[in-house]
């Protein structure tokens, strides 16, 4: 069953606000299984002022962590009602890869998948893509539950 989630439904799933919260819109939501999501690339952002002002490119990192941002409301919505005030943290990067760059007017579509679950630990696969065409790519491991 498809399950859409505007920005404000968003922030309900993730701590993260202005600047750093990297999703805009989440298209498709499968509790348990798997995430799509959106983040609309603009001029505006702040990173762009130093990264780098003559070719403005997306920080890869941050590329990481909007994948990593659509796979926390994923986690966060898997989740029965009343667990769901549990912060979720990275824990682990593997298999990272960037193809192409990611510049001011792209919209990159960014999918999350659940490899593995237990107890409190959860691994997924995730990429963006603009256009088409992968952007990035990344195995991610997160904890969640009481706070640090």
């Amino acid at each position: 069953m498809e399950q859409h989630y505007d920005i404000q439904e968003i922030m309900k799933a993730l701590p993260h606000r202005y600047p750093f919260l990297l999703i805009d819109r989440i298209t498709d939501l499968e509790p348990g299984k798997k995430v799509a999501g959106l983040k609309n690339v603009t001029i505006n952002e702040p990173f762009f002022q130093g990264h780098f002002p003559d070719v403005p490119v997306m920080p890869g990192v941050l590329q990481v962590e909007a994948i990593g941002q659509a796979g926390g409301v994923l986690v966060y919505m898997s989740q029965p009602p009343e667990k769901r005030g549990e912060l979720v943290f990275f824990t682990g990067l593997d298999k990272v890869r960037f193809r192409k760059p990611v510049l001011p007017g792209d919209q990159m579509i960014i999918e999350c998948r659940i490899l593995k679950q237990r107890a409190k630990i959860v691994k997924m696969a995730g990429t963006a893509t603009v256009d088409g065409q992968l952007v990035a790519e990344a195995e991610l491991m997160a904890a969640y539950g009481d706070k640090p």
